[in-house]
């Protein structure tokens, strides 16, 4: 079992319907049936929303994003209408809040991966393949592949593990059209993203996108590039063979693995809050991300 610690009481604001509270994200609707997504500092690690928060995350990831829709522009239309703050909405969801086009969502997340690690490793170790593509011999924890590959996965609920499967299986759900152009897509999105941040001293290892459909218009949807969907590493550090250090939520998840914590992960207790130092690590690799990417300071 796992999933919200406490789950959050929605936000109740007028003139906007609440649809989904998600790991990070609360979803609305305004009057016009548009989405209105709103960021929270919440964070997940194991499968967990934590009781901690980490301040100015979900504002990082909403400006991250946005920056990158503005990149990707010309490889794929986003979903992005407006950041204005709808009429009543608090003070607090400013920098926070995109409202955008209510897509046909693909119920598939479009994994892209140039280097090996996390499930793809795991997989990899167990039978040489990932999502079933054969791989060469001799492959480690950060070894960059031969070349990108796309390795889709089953979108889970809030608390459950996204599964690996393969583009044959993603074929049968969604038809071989829309499967092809998920898959060049992903893979093209992937490699502008992987040029861009090598040009900021940053190695793009793996990163999800989730599309939709527009009249038949495939859209780039959620967040794109953050560090809560991509693993981004410091290019200078880069040692195939070891775990590497990473922008991303890593400073959580080895102090919840840690004696200090005093948490057991194969237990159904959920997880304590985290300690200061922890978030406020976590807080500064956040904003070094941003930083780096975009530079332009936080």
């Amino acid at each position: 079992m796992s999933g919200f610690v406490e789950k959050p009481e929605p936000l109740q604001v007028p003139g906007l319907v609440h649809l989904h509270t998600g790991k990070v994200r609360e979803l609305y609707q305004n009057e016009a049936g548009e989405l209105v997504m709103v960021a929270s500092d919440r964070m997940s690690a194991y499968d967990w929303v934590l009781p901690s928060e980490i301040p100015d995350k979900g504002r990082v990831l909403t400006q991250l994003s946005l920056w990158w829709f503005d990149q990707l522009a010309d490889l794929v239309p986003h979903h992005v209408i407006s950041t204005d703050l709808p009429a009543g909405a608090p003070a607090d969801w400013e920098g926070r809040t995109l409202v955008c086009k209510s897509l046909e969502m693909v119920p598939v997340e479009c994994v892209a991966r140039g280097y090996l690690t996390g499930s793809g490793l795991l997989e990899y170790n167990d039978s040489r393949t990932v999502c079933g593509l054969a791989l060469p011999e001799g492959l480690v924890d950060g070894s960059e592949l031969p070349a990108p590959i796309f390795t889709p996965a089953a979108k889970a609920a809030v608390g459950e593990h996204d599964e690996n499967v393969s583009y044959e299986e993603v074929a049968r759900q969604v038809g071989a059209e829309t499967a092809a152009q998920l898959r060049q897509t992903t893979l093209a999105v992937y490699g502008r993203a992987l040029d861009i941040a090598r040009e900021r001293g940053l190695i793009l290892a793996d990163t999800k996108f989730e599309f939709g459909f527009e009249d038949e218009r495939l859209i780039l949807a959620d967040e794109v590039l953050t560090p809560d969907s991509s693993r981004f590493w410091p290019a200078d550090q880069w040692e195939p063979g070891r775990a590497q250090p990473s922008y991303d939520k890593q400073f959580v998840r080895n102090w919840l693995t840690s004696p200090a914590s005093g948490w057991d992960r194969g237990s159904e207790q959920p997880p304590p809050a985290l300690p200061q130092d922890v978030v406020d690590a976590t807080r500064a690799k956040y904003i070094e991300a941003y930083e780096r990417l975009t530079g332009t300071a936080w």
